[in-house]
Order: structure tokens, then sequence, then C-alpha cells
């Protein structure tokens, strides 16, 4: 396993938010680079309900990349992100990214799609072989499945079975502390919502048996109501619930859910509501929800991790989200892969030095993160839960699981799954 000195100081983090934080303003261009740049696309959602996802992803990538352009870029080149809306939707996605590759001359993909469009510019991706970071995606299948494996595409973010593995063990201690055997899950029907939802059920019911999964919704991803699922949830009498909804959609459930009263009589386990600008545009939010580690200024409690706040902070006016570090992970690691090349950016040559590749990153364990090289998924990122208050920092006191202990499930879940 080959390491890399990968690691911006707290001056890099500073001049690049002071770079960054005009720049993000104009649309398509992040970061403006001068002749012969080495340009990165990226198709993310800029607009809509979920809107934060793509505004802090392409704040945390900035991070990077600008830093680098700071320091006079690779072998003389500078890097230009440059970024198109394509509103969530896979196929305007899809067709993007073949635009940024044939039309806009972009050289790598860092992609910013949710799990609905991250199938589509995969595809894209194996008939245009550049090199492909995706950095929003959690669905596991994406990388875990051979069927969909392509040589010059890279997972730089969290993935559902990782989660599970941790969510399944803290939820099931609490579940048989507190008595809690009914459940109901509440997620959005598509691929992330359905997978992350039976991992975190498998999980659930392995670590405590009495568990009891009597009902599923499943509202439309980016759906304006939730009362039919909230009336139904309110029927079967839940004493938990868990739900994989996330960005603004998990904003309107739980306002929603807070006028039918639902968190008075039911414990709500949240794979999503960690995100700051989740917590904070909740009106009234329920203390006591226990949501997986989006992101935390405390955790890694690090300096590093402190400055890469502050700095993220200074361009989007707010903490950090777990888009945020994602895609400035993903970004770090094309940074890295292009250094080793000496800024050629041919797409076999990028996988070839990505692979098995280890940075130094503030959001790591131990301040490192390997990009595995048999699946191209990253792992030692944080994975931990914790539960709501009503102040600041909204979660703490995480509860984390060991490294050795998820991958070693995931090895008999890909197993079962057929997908060694």
């Amino acid at each position: 396993m080959t390491k890399t000195t990968l690691n911006f100081r707290r001056r890099d983090f500073l001049k690049a938010a002071a770079t960054t934080s005009v720049a993000v303003a104009g649309f398509p261009y992040i970061a403006r680079a001068d002749a012969n740049p080495i340009r990165i696309g990226m198709t993310t959602i800029l607009s809509g309900r979920v809107a934060m996802l793509g505004n802090t992803a392409r704040a945390g990538a900035s991070l990077i990349f600008d830093a680098v352009n700071e320091a006079g870029g690779i072998n003389g080149r500078k890097i230009e992100l440059v970024v198109r809306d394509s509103e969530g939707k896979p196929d305007v996605a899809a067709k993007l990214t073949r635009d940024l590759i044939n039309s806009d001359g972009c050289e790598i993909i860092l992609s910013g799609e949710s799990s609905a469009g991250s199938f589509a510019v995969q595809e894209v991706i194996r008939s245009l072989p550049v090199l492909c970071v995706h950095s929003e995606t959690e669905t596991s299948s994406l990388t875990a499945d051979p069927k969909l494996f392509v040589k010059t595409a890279f997972r730089a973010c969290r993935q559902g079975i990782h989660d599970a593995v941790v969510g399944g063990t803290y939820a099931a201690k609490i579940a048989k502390e507190k008595g809690l055997t009914r459940w109901v899950t509440c997620s959005p029907d598509y691929a992330f919502g359905r997978d992350n939802t039976a991992q975190f059920m498998e999980l659930l019911k392995q670590y405590e048996p009495s568990v009891e999964f009597i009902d599923q919704t499943w509202p439309k991803l980016y759906a304006p109501d939730y009362t039919e699922s909230i009336t139904k949830i309110l029927s079967q009498q839940p004493q938990a619930i868990y739900s994989a909804l996330w960005g603004g959609d998990l904003v309107a459930f739980v306002e929603q859910a807070n006028l039918y009263r639902l968190f008075d009589n039911t414990t709500m386990f949240s794979t999503a509501i960690g995100d700051t600008p989740v917590l904070t545009a909740i009106k009234q939010l329920p203390e006591g929800i226990h949501s997986a580690y989006r992101y935390s200024r405390k955790s890694p409690d690090t300096q590093e991790n402190r400055d890469f706040a502050d700095a993220f902070k200074k361009i989007v006016g707010h903490d950090p989200t777990g888009w945020g570090w994602e895609a400035n992970v993903g970004a770090a690691f094309i940074v890295e892969a292009l250094k080793r090349t000496n800024g050629k950016t041919d797409g076999a040559a990028l996988a070839s030095e990505m692979e098995d590749m280890t940075i130094k990153s503030p959001l790591g364990v131990n301040g490192e993160i390997t990009m595995r090289g048999s699946d191209h998924t990253i792992i030692n990122y944080p994975v931990a839960w914790s539960r709501t208050v009503r102040t600041a920092p909204y979660l703490d006191d995480f509860v984390s699981v060991d490294w050795s202990v998820i991958l070693d499930f995931e090895k008999e879940w890909k197993k079962a799954k057929g997908y060694n």
C-alpha cells in the first residue's frame, strides 16, 4: 500500500477559502484557470429541494483544487472545475457528463450525483473511459457488484453496508435497553433508499432478534408531501422508525411529522439528519433522533479537522456537510493521482495510480483514507452514530465500531450477495 503526503495545512485552507468565496458564486465554473488547464467536469444537484447537496459538494472540491492552483498547479497546469446542474435527474446527469467530456474538453469527472444519477453516469464512463470519481452516491452495489464495475470509476464517499454495520450495532443496543421491538421504515423509493434500508434491517435483526419490522413506506424521491406516509406509520403504533430520507426531503418529513406528534411515542433512527444545514433547517428539532455521522468538527477531534471546517464555513456560511467532505476527499484523490502522473490525464494511468492509494486527510481515521483497489471504494473514513440535541453542535458523543469489524461483516455480506 503506497502512502502519500497530500496534507493541506491551515494556511492552505484559508487561502483556498479566500479565493473560492468569489468563484463559487459564478456558474458554471468555480475555479478559473490559465491556458491549458486540467479541466475537471462535475454534474451535481444545484437546484430544487436538495440543492444543498450540490452546493456543498462544489465547495468541498473547490477547497482542494484552489489550494493546488494557489501553489502553482500540477506541472504548471492549473485546475479548472466545470460544474453543471443535473437537477437530480439521471438522464440529465448522463447527458451533461457526455457533454462535459465531448464538448467542454473535460478530462476527468468528479461526479457529484446522488445514487439516482450515479448509476447513469457510471454507464457513460464505461463507454468514455476517463477517470471518474463518484463523491456522493452511497448505494453499496455501485462498487460492490462486479457487474457494475468500471476500471476507471471510483467512489470517494460513504456507503450503506459500512454504515449499516455500525448503525445496526448501535440501534440494537438501544432497542434492547428500551424494549423497542415494533419497527417501521420510511425511506425514498429508489436504489439508495431500498438498499440502505434493507441493510439496516438485516443488521439490526441480526444483532437484536426480538425486533420486528411491522410495516414499510416508500415515498417517492423529492415527494412534496409526506402526510400519507406519516398517517400510515401512526396507524401501526410503532415504537421506532428507521428512515433513509435525506436533504430537503428529510427536513419536510420531520417538520410534517412534528405536526402529527409522531415523535412523542416513536424513536427515530435516521441515516442522514446529521448535516448541519438539515439540522438547522428543521424549525423544531426533536431531541433524541438517532443519526449516522455526516460531519462534525468535533469528530475527528483534531486541529486539521477544525481547520477544514473553518475554511469550508468561509465559503458557504456553515460547517461542512457529509456531501462536502466526500467531494473534498474525492478531489484530494484526483489531485494525488495527477501528481503521480505528472499532470497526465489518461484515464487508465490515473486509475492505476489511484488503486490502493492512501492519502492524508482531516476526515480519515488516524488522519488517512485509503482507496481500496479491489472494488474502488474508500475505507477508514468516519462511521459512527449519535443522537440529536437542540443546541449546537446538535450531535455529539459519537459511537463507532472498529473498522476491522466493519470489513469482516462486509466480506460476509459480499459473499452472501454473490459479489465476490
